[in-house]
């Protein structure tokens, strides 16, 4: 199983950013998937989490509305779509995995067994 991040970089404050995440070792038909975020200092945090087997997304409260998590199935691809960031979004940003999860909304309340490498999201002006 391999979890491969991408697209993080830095933004302005009010910016947008799209990371992606290449599954491979598994089919995204099956298992919770979701992105997690840690910043220097603090715990690792849920932001979004999506339940392959029927689409079914969970994004908490506070990055409600400004984040979302999509997927492209033809590519075994999920997405986080990041709009009107702020400074304290700035973190390592994780792909992670659960193959005995199905529930979005369970993996975000867990902590995933397969995790990728982090990408780093930085938002200063």
């Amino acid at each position: 199983v391999q979890l491969q991040a991408s697209g993080g970089g830095l933004v302005q404050p009010g910016g947008s950013l799209r990371l992606s995440c290449d599954a491979s070792g598994f089919t995204l038909n099956r298992p919770a998937i979701g992105w997690f975020r840690q910043a220097p200092g603090k715990e690792r945090e849920a932001v979004a989490c999506l339940s392959t087997n029927n689409d079914i997304t969970y994004v908490p409260d506070f990055v409600k509305g400004r984040f979302a998590i999509s997927r492209d199935k033809t590519k075994n691809t999920i997405y986080l779509q990041m709009d009107n960031l702020r400074p304290e979004d700035t973190a390592v940003y994780y792909c992670a995995a659960d193959l005995g999860q199905f529930s979005s909304y369970a993996l975000c309340h867990s902590r995933p067994t397969e995790w990728g490498q982090g990408t780093q999201v930085t938002v200063s002006s």
